[in-house]
């Protein structure tokens, strides 16, 4: 991998808006895939009682992490966004401990990346969450392409 992918992947991540307030981070990339981490952090709590981090959290920092695979992958993409992406839920994280989203780009159509990603905890024992999705695919030839069809 070219460190002008590395260096896009890192751009998108960091342009995304609730990706920095969340305090997410690229912890490794490669070729279609990334791991991307976010510290535990008392503001994204659901539940006081439980001091378990919220759904929505785990959502969007699986959602990132499939995005910056889709951009990391060999074909490229000038950009892209979620067009559909099913999260399954498989236990609470573990209070106090980082939560760490690998998503790896396993197919890419003209069109549309599809992509598979966990999420887990650092006790990196059963995952936290699964998740598969679709994801649009801008070509960098723009919309001059799309008004030809």
């Amino acid at each position: 991998m070219t460190e002008a992918k590395a260096k896009i992947a890192r751009q998108f991540v960091e342009a995304i808006p609730h990706a920095r307030a969340l305090g997410m981070r690229i912890d490794d990339i490669g070729e279609g895939r990334c791991l991307l981490s976010m510290d535990y952090d008392l503001r994204f709590v659901g539940d006081p009682a439980t001091g378990v981090i919220h759904g929505g959290a785990v959502f969007a920092l699986l959602d990132t992490a499939c995005g910056a695979a889709v951009m990391l992958h060999p074909a490229a993409p000038a950009g892209t966004a979620t067009l559909d992406l099913r999260v399954d839920y498989m236990r609470p994280a573990t209070p106090g401990q980082r939560i760490l989203a690998e998503a790896v780009c396993y197919n890419m159509t003209r069109t549309v990346a599809f992509i598979r990603a966990n999420a887990r905890d650092e006790d990196a024992g059963r995952p936290v969450a699964t998740a598969t999705g679709a994801f649009t695919i801008e070509s960098a030839r723009g919309p001059e392409r799309a008004a030809r069809r």
